[in-house]
């Protein structure tokens, strides 16, 4: 066990968490806990417990302690240094720590635990961004952090500010702050921490109280899952790839041999046996972007980059057509064309046209970002992968899935 209680600050909340919270209290064990001057905050599997968490009352240090702790075991300063590496200079941290925050709150609620103010919800961030409606079990079930940092990312609300005290409204003094300069090697990793969650899961349910009952349907807990941009350049590298075709304009070499052995005795000459050939085709993908609302500005420009860089290394001729009901924009694709590009949005979608306009240019596989919410029709001739931001309610009838969340 790699954990252990030198706080002088946290001592009484964490003695106090195996009586109102065994799930939490089974996490903590696997935390290391310190005293700082600065701000309580994590960094890899320690928390930082900083001098104003002496002002708290002891139910709100208990909370803020496990809201730290989930914190940790949710890898959420590992993940923001992965997602970090993914977006470069346009990771925005302050939005990533506000979509964190609100999904533990919204857990550490449910499990009846009280909670230092302002305390953000992520059921009222998701009301902002994706509009009232959404329960908050389904957020609890169907929502991650990185989902909700793109979601926030894009659709910002009324009124927010965003300098370095503040995100969407929120005052950050109480909330989780990534170290993104801290030692990886802090960090257990997702399997461990999986499995760690999974012990927390049985105490709690044992127990009855705290979030243990919830924990079970949570979405954001921690995956060894490859980045979806990984899984989508090695599809269409696949796709692009210099296959050998077989010619009868230049024979195999294994019938060069078995002929001129035939001849030199006399014997049959066997049946010609065409040889490979290179195609000398360039390869061609077609990328087409459902430009509905459903589709957000940051998903786009994640898909549109990933797209580029497979272009530059396969030599690939690529061609971008943006869609809704009907094919408005054609362009091929290269960096130049896609800054100064605009593209309609909102509306409908339907993929007939798409597809029918993706044909006619031959390609080796057509990538179609959507949400599939519309009529996919007969399948092609050439692959399709459908990138699409969460898993469809309705799979489609052919096709490959890349989820994007994952």
């Amino acid at each position: 066990m790699t954990g252990g209680i030198h706080s002088r600050r946290a001592a009484a909340a964490l003695a106090r968490m195996p009586e109102i919270d065994p799930a939490i209290a089974a996490l903590a064990l696997w935390c290391r806990h310190r005293d700082d001057p600065g701000q309580t905050r994590t960094r890899g599997d320690t928390i930082l417990y900083g001098p104003g968490f002496e002002a708290l009352s002891l139910p709100e240090q208990t909370g803020l302690a496990a809201h730290h702790v989930l914190h940790v075991a949710l890898r959420h300063s590992g993940r923001a240094d992965a997602l970090a590496v993914r977006l470069g200079a346009d990771f925005d941290a302050a939005r990533f720590s506000l979509a964190c925050d609100g999904l533990i709150n919204d857990l550490l609620i449910e499990g009846g635990h009280a909670l230092p103010r302002p305390a953000v919800r992520a059921t009222e961030l998701i009301d902002r961004v994706a509009g009232p409606g959404i329960d908050a079990a389904t957020i609890m079930a169907e929502w991650t952090a990185e989902r909700l940092y793109l979601a926030l990312l894009h659709k910002p609300s009324r009124g927010e500010t965003r300098d370095t005290d503040t995100a969407d409204g929120y005052a950050r003094d109480k909330q989780f702050q990534p170290d993104l300069d801290g030692d990886p090697q802090e960090d257990s990793g997702p399997d461990t921490w999986r499995a760690r969650l999974e012990q927390a899961f049985a105490a709690g349910r044992a127990a009855g109280t705290g979030i243990g009952p919830a924990l079970r349907r949570f979405a954001d807990l921690p995956t060894a899952a490859v980045p979806w941009e990984v899984h989508l350049r090695r599809l269409l590298l696949r796709a692009v790839s210099d296959h050998p075709r077989r010619s009868h304009k230049r024979p195999a070499h294994g019938w060069i041999a078995r002929e001129a052995m035939a001849r030199a005795s006399g014997g049959p000459v066997p049946v010609f046996e065409p040889g490979p050939a290179r195609d000398a085709r360039r390869p061609r993908i077609v990328v087409a972007l459902d430009t509905s609302s459903s589709i957000t500005e940051a998903q786009l420009d994640l898909f549109a980059a990933e797209a580029l860089s497979i272009t530059r290394r396969s030599g690939a001729e690529t061609h971008l057509l943006g869609f809704d009901t009907e094919v408005h924009t054609r362009t091929r694709l290269d960096r130049a064309a896609l800054e100064g590009l605009e593209m309609r949005r909102g509306g409908g979608t339907d993929f007939a046209d798409v597809i029918a306009e993706a044909g006619r240019l031959a390609p080796s596989i057509a990538v179609i970002l959507t949400d599939l919410d519309g009529p996919t029709g007969a399948a092609p001739a050439f692959p399709v992968l459908w990138a699409v931001p969460h898993a469809p309610g309705t799979a489609p009838s052919f096709g490959t899935i890349l989820e994007m969340d994952r």
